[in-house]
């Protein structure tokens, strides 16, 4: 069953830059089995650490980087590079960077001994880690994220020459290079605390139930569910990447993956190229907010509030369902606004089918929810996760040897209650047992024909991993820089007292502010980035507001998502352009317009916060927590449909203008909180949707 799932065709696909992840492999001869050693030691590294933490925390995050740094740039100069000696060159600075992670290691009692006293070896080495960082993350993820960082650091030089209330104090080069390259709120702050634990080891999750063939059992399920329904093939896409979001929380990695295989599906069927990529764009994204494995920005979150990273994925459950419902319900209506219909029956496997042969799959990621609501940490349950997800591969490659289906019941009932046997305290299991287990089965797939390509397969795995954390990994690093400047100078207080005087007139006007300071800076710059400042400026602002503090964390982070989507930097359409062959703004703006019946959930959540299962909602006096819950649920749901008629002009017939204006409108009041807006809002939508079926075509009738 494994190798049916996990040997799909991979269809490669050209990328013009590093942005967007590596092309296949490592690299040319030997500089590519480089570059692979290196990436299989980067993620050994930190399973060991995840499993054994034995080091201190900032040698953790330096070692890293370190490793960070160097792959990066052997990896870009092995693919970029015309000769060896400038693959040489690459590596030599790629080296210097691992030294430079490597030195908060190796002299970490005396850098702890000389806080805030720096020798000048401490900040040559501080200065060109620095460099390294921008110039690596210029090299992997375009000149955007850097030059941002840039200003940010200049100001922090600078800053005392600008008049009130901008200027600063002042600070010396001493200060900043060891605020930034030895402190815990620049470089390594909490961002790259995040990526050197939980991140690294969820991509590698992912990576593993990818390689056992997750891909095609969620895309066999999509099309089996919904393949044959109106416009089917662009349902496929968002219900296939809404799976795949719950085992990958990169947008980018999803369009890539999933992308592959939906965008053609719908070009073939005869959605333009610009909607098909800009619906797998739209969909995509949304994997970086759908439970449980989220993107990088939730467990920063959970760090940032010191909250359990359960009660990040609990707020952002409904929000999730509801973004892809939307992106579901835009593709419904443009396939009715064209005419497309469904696939044929023949052309669609059956869901049950993929589902009977590929359940075992799913195995892991229930053991991963059931672990994370039952309270253990992030780090323990990815952990355990992914040893269940290798004893599955492993174990299925060992099954398929054997002759007959019992020696195969008798070994997964026997494995079973092995594993079984470890949890039956319900508290944590010591590693070194599940390690064992692990080894048992390594060492009999050793000596199978079977066996021994499923370990290849897995140590690719590893390498992959590494490949996929090297732009995330860089993202957290350099946001250190925006870090590090706001909480030395305090900038933050500025803009946040902006927020909070425009909020006291008007909430409503204050998150219109936050959502365009959310798309506009995360316009060319990853979700990360953007997350952290608009967390840092605006989400303390909107708490004094008397907005929940994870409502407006998740406010921040869902614009920051929707930021790739917009043009003329839109992430996620760079990423899908290769692949439909489309103009990458022509992409964006389609992204923007199917996304656009999304933008309603942060909004709906502020003024309802039982949306994201919050306390203190105004509904929850009158009709009860579970009541508030179901009634901001539903008023979402109206509001998304009719920002959708709006997006698309279409409901039973297409909408005349004044039919869009007065949807608009109703979508307004529900959007908002003003007295009888709710009523107001309904009753507009209502007149909307009944004028519309009054309007609608008459049924065709067959002739006789």
């Amino acid at each position: 069953m494994l190798q049916e799932y996990g040997t799909q065709e991979h269809i490669n696909v050209e990328l013009d830059n590093f942005e967007h992840g590596f092309p296949d492999g490592f690299g040319p001869g030997w500089w590519g089995y480089l570059a692979y050693a290196i990436g299989i030691a980067f993620a050994t590294f930190q399973i060991i650490i995840a499993a054994w933490n034995f080091l201190p925390s900032q040698a953790v995050r330096g070692i890293h980087v370190g490793f960070i740094i160097l792959l990066s740039y052997g990896l870009v100069t092995n693919f970029t590079a015309k000769n060896d000696w400038q693959r040489a060159i690459g590596w030599a600075i790629g080296g210097v960077g691992f030294y430079c992670g490597l030195y908060q290691w190796l002299y970490y009692a005396d850098l702890v001994a000389r806080d805030g006293d720096p020798t000048n070896l401490d900040l040559v080495i501080g200065t060109i880690l620095g460099i390294l960082i921008f110039d690596g993350t210029r090299r992997l993820m375009g000149a955007a994220l850097p030059i941002m960082c840039g200003a940010c650091l200049l100001y922090w030089f600078f800053g005392q020459y600008l008049p009130s209330p901008f200027n600063h104090r002042g600070y010396g080069y001493d200060q900043i290079i060891t605020h930034l390259s030895y402190g815990t709120e620049g470089f390594y702050g909490v961002p790259i605390y995040v990526s050197a634990t939980y991140i690294f080891l969820f991509i590698l999750f992912g990576s593993f139930l990818e390689r056992a063939g997750m891909i095609k059992l969620f895309t066999d399920v999509s099309l089996g569910a919904f393949g044959r329904t109106r416009g089917g093939p662009a349902k496929v896409a968002v219900v296939a990447s809404g799976m795949m979001g719950t085992i990958s929380g990169s947008g980018v990695a999803n369009v890539v993956t999933v992308g592959q295989f939906t965008i053609p599906l719908m070009i073939k069927f005869g959605y333009r190229r610009a909607f098909a990529a800009g619906v797998e764009a739209t969909a995509s994204m949304g994997g970086q907010i759908m439970p449980p494995v989220m993107g990088a920005v939730a467990f920063i979150m959970a760090e940032t509030l010191g909250v359990d990273y359960a009660v990040i994925v609990k707020a952002a459950v409904i929000p999730a369902i509801l973004y892809f419902a939307s992106a579901f319900w835009m593709v419904h209506l443009e396939a009715g606004k064209h005419g497309l219909v469904g696939m044929k029956k023949e052309e669609i496997p059956s869901a049950m089918k993929a589902l009977v042969n590929g359940w075992f799959l799913v195995l892991p990621l229930i053991a991963l929810i059931f672990m994370l609501f039952e309270g253990f940490t992030p780090l323990y349950a990815g952990s355990m996760g992914l040893a269940l997800t290798v004893a599955l591969i492993l174990g299925a490659s060992i099954v398929a040897g054997f002759p007959h289906k019992a020696l195969r019941y008798i070994f997964w009932i026997g494995l079973a209650l092995v594993v079984g046997s470890l949890f039956r305290n319900g508290s944590n299991v010591d590693i070194r047992y599940v390690a064992a287990i692990v080894g048992v089965l390594v060492a009999i797939c050793a000596i199978t024909r079977g066996g021994r390509a499923t370990l290849v397969a897995c140590r690719d795995s590893l390498a992959d991993s590494a490949k996929s954390s090297l732009t995330v990994g860089m993202a957290c690093a350099i946001v250190g820089v925006i870090i590090g400047m706001m909480t030395q100078t305090g900038v933050g207080t500025v803009f946040g007292s902006w927020v909070i005087g425009l909020g006291e007139h008007s909430l409503f006007l204050a998150l219109i502010l936050t959502m365009i300071l959310s798309i506009l800076l995360g316009t060319g710059i990853p979700t990360i980035p953007t997350y952290i400042i608009v967390a840092a400026l605006a989400a303390p602002a909107l708490s004094k507001l008397d907005v929940p503090l994870i409502v407006s964390h998740m406010f921040a982070f869902y614009y920051g998502i929707m930021a790739d989507l917009s043009p003329p930097v839109a992430l996620a359409a760079f990423a899908a352009a290769p692949i439909a062959k489309e103009n990458p703004d022509k992409i964006g703006w389609e992204a923007m317009r199917i996304a656009l019946a999304g933008y309603v959930i942060p909004f709906i959540a502020v003024y309802s916060p039982a949306l994201m299962l919050q306390t203190g909602d105004p509904m929850e006096a009158k009709i009860g927590f579970y009541g508030a819950v179901i009634y901001a649920t539903i008023k979402a749901l109206i509001a998304i449909g009719l920002f959708g008629m709006v997006a698309i002009g279409f409901l039973f017939t297409r909408m005349s203008l004044l039919e869009r204006i007065v949807a608009f409108i109703a979508a307004l009041f529900l959007l908002g909180e003003f007295p009888y807006s709710d009523e107001v809002g309904l009753v507009l939508g209502i007149v909307c949707v009944l004028w519309q079926w009054r309007k609608r075509p008459a049924p065709v009738v067959a002739a006789v």
